[in-house]
């Protein structure tokens, strides 16, 4: 069996459900894969402009014999009707033969982890093969006017199409039972393989460290973060990451900002952390996200302080996790997480309920 991933997030991104897929895949079956990167899927607007000369890339380019990575061209003007077609004749032809190419004469799997249409092209390519589409985020709450509307149509239409969806939070899931019968709930996971030993031990230093590792976009809560740092001078305040949205006003000075690493070593960095936090800002945006970094942090022994968004929305009562959506709670909610702390049986215990691995067995798409 062989796999055709279109992905959200470029292969030398930090490593994310798409690239753990892939990895399960291979390890499941042996087989190759193809992935095809991420392209302008709408018009371009100011904010990506922000973009410029900041980087998300933490791993190399150098690919396993096993995998292909194809870059596909495009022009961004997606949310017009004629866009296949101008895309399609000017760049995509030899990538669709090369997709026909890799899948002939093989059973192939194909999966979607980006509406666009291009996914739509391969799809009608590969039509009687085996097709997921992997809700892993509500994809038109990421844009606005015509390109929103107009990537809830596509999305609707791969729905339709694709064998079999995955949902990776139960606000997605609800979303997909009004259109589809056959939903698998398939929330985040962990790279087991990736993780040191759980910190079972509460630092010994008086200062303490408060820290956040990922992507700094529109969904982060700045105000959340800079009210952490005031009300606690004394101690350190991480963001670890890449910045595509900057706080416009001077930082407390024990907020300090460090730039992405690697996989291997955010997760090292993440056991210098005291407690670690995930401040998003609850709205639309984050209603369907569950946080890949939740389950590192709490399998490496973090006590977690967040806000109430997304899938976290359901976690106020699991061990170890504390809710704070207010100025006024969050002096609590620093308490309890500072009293808090984990035991190795709880570590090991909650890797192996949340492993990638457990994640995609339980979809029973390969046998």
């Amino acid at each position: 069996m062989r796999l055709v991933y279109l992905s959200p997030v470029p292969w030398a991104s930090f490593a994310q459900r798409p690239q753990k897929f892939v990895r399960w895949f291979h390890e499941k079956t042996g087989g190759d894969v193809l992935w095809l990167e991420p392209y302008p899927s709408r018009f371009p607007c100011l904010d990506d402009f922000k973009k410029i000369g900041v980087s998300d890339k933490t791993e190399n380019d150098e690919h396993e014999s096993w995998l292909t990575v194809l870059k596909p061209k495009g022009l961004p003007i997606e949310p017009l009707p004629a866009s296949g077609l101008i895309n399609g004749l000017l760049y995509w032809s030899e990538l669709l033969n090369a997709v026909e190419e890799f899948s002939h004469d093989e059973e192939v799997l194909l999966v979607i982890g980006k509406p666009t249409v291009l996914a739509l092209q391969v799809l009608k390519r590969l039509e009687g093969c085996t097709s997921v589409y992997d809700a892993m985020d509500d994809f038109p709450t990421f844009y606005n006017g015509l390109s929103r509307a107009a990537m809830a149509r596509r999305e609707l239409a791969i729905g339709n199409k694709v064998s079999l969806i995955f949902t990776s939070s139960t606000k997605l899931k609800v979303k997909w039972e009004q259109h589809k019968s056959n939903i698998k709930f398939v929330p985040n996971g962990l790279d087991t393989t990736l993780l040191p030993p759980a910190r079972t031990q509460p630092g010994a230093e008086p200062s303490k460290i408060f820290g956040y590792l990922g992507t700094v976009g529109a969904w982060f809560d700045w105000n959340w973060m800079i009210h952490l740092a005031e009300t606690r001078p004394n101690d350190q305040v991480h963001v670890v990451g890449p910045i595509f949205n900057r706080h416009n006003t001077k930082l407390p000075a024990n907020l300090k900002l460090f730039p992405p690493c690697s996989h291997k070593d955010a997760l090292l960095r993440m056991l210098s952390f005291d407690v670690a936090v995930i401040p998003f800002i609850k709205n639309e945006l984050t209603a369907s996200v569950d946080p890949i970094k939740y389950y590192e942090y709490r399998a490496l022994g973090l006590p977690v302080i967040s806000t109430s968004f997304g899938e976290m929305f359901y976690r106020g009562e699991q061990d170890g996790v504390y809710l704070c959506d207010t100025h006024a709670e969050m002096a609590q909610a620093v308490d309890n997480a500072l009293n808090y702390q984990t035991t190795a049986e709880f570590s090991e215990t909650f890797k192996s309920a949340n492993s990638w691995e457990a994640r995609f067995n339980s979809s029973e798409l390969i046998g």
